[in-house]
């Protein structure tokens, strides 16, 4: 009776989860990107039990060619006292002219789409520090692509400093993938009791196998997990039966991690999966095949 109680329990702890998960962007203080823009210095407060410190630094980032529209990106984050104090998330373009510093484009962007370099990533960079993790950052409306370019960087440069590396990482932006197996992992379970696990395969230059998925303390696969698929169908319409094939399918079919869509019901899950995506896209355009242990970040939870 007390074990059945207690699974009860803990089914109403996940389904309290799976809502905050379902509604995706919100930090587990359940503040907003709004809270976050109007206090950029301040950072949440939230208890890290998982995920190693950052150490103190300079971390670099670069990409190594211009994109289709003669932009690279380049990332710089100080790390003092632990702690994420600045960054320094920007694009140049052949003449080393900012993209923040071209009026031009800001004009045409922001006729667009509603906003323009010169706030969105100010934007960004307020975020990261304010939140200390880039999968707290949200992405900004009107800037998607840059947004989630930051947020693939972002993590990066945090791994980096979590092993006190500060060599530059160099990005092949615009290389053809080399064939390979390319796999990352997460070593922590998170607070809903599961951790990334995710392998990608390359074939003549073309991503051919995707395989993402999460594993609980009892190396049980989500997908396997009937319970949770119902009660997470029940709360948001869809389960990981149905969202984690279909984020495979679709990097197979699109090829680009940035390209893949947002599934209805899944959008916290569908952007760890292009965030990931992308950093193994990173690895193969290099032929990187050691795996990437991502020492990702888990927080108390109330």
């Amino acid at each position: 009776m007390k074990m059945k109680r207690m699974m009860t329990l803990l089914t109403v702890l996940l389904a309290m989860s799976l809502t905050l998960i379902a509604c995706g962007g919100n930090d587990s203080n359940g503040n907003n990107a709004n809270d976050a823009n109007n206090n950029a210095n301040e950072p949440t407060e939230q208890k890290k039990v998982a995920g190693a410190d950052l150490q103190d630094g300079t971390y670099t980032l670069e990409e190594s060619n211009l994109d289709e529209n003669g932009w690279k990106v380049f990332m710089e984050v100080t790390v003092e006292d632990g702690k994420i104090t600045s960054s320094n998330y920007n694009y140049e373009n052949a003449d080393g002219q900012l993209k923040t510093d071209d009026e031009e484009y800001q004009e045409m962007m922001k006729d667009k789409t509603g906003v323009g370099p010169q706030e969105f990533v100010k934007q960004l960079n307020d975020n990261l520090v304010a939140t200390q993790d880039a999968q707290l950052v949200d992405i900004v409306t009107g800037a998607t692509h840059s947004s989630e370019a930051f947020l693939n960087y972002a993590q990066q440069l945090i791994q980096a400093a979590q092993n006190g590396d500060t060599e530059t990482i160099i990005i092949e932006n615009t290389a053809a993938l080399q064939d390979g197996e390319y796999a990352l992992a997460e070593e922590n379970i998170g607070s809903t009791g599961w951790k990334v696990i995710m392998d990608m395969t390359v074939a003549d230059g073309k991503i051919t196998e995707v395989d993402y998925n999460y594993l609980n303390a009892e190396d049980q696969l989500k997908t396997d997990d009937d319970e949770y698929q119902e009660l997470m169908t029940e709360k948001s319409g869809t389960g990981p039966q149905d969202y984690i094939p279909e984020l495979n399918e679709n990097l197979i079919a699109t090829q680009d991690p940035a390209e893949v869509d947002i599934v209805t019901g899944a959008t916290h899950s569908a952007e760890v999966f292009k965030l990931y995506a992308a950093q193994l896209v990173n690895a193969a355009q290099k032929g990187d095949t050691e795996t990437i242990t991502v020492d990702n970040f888990v927080y108390e939870t109330d």
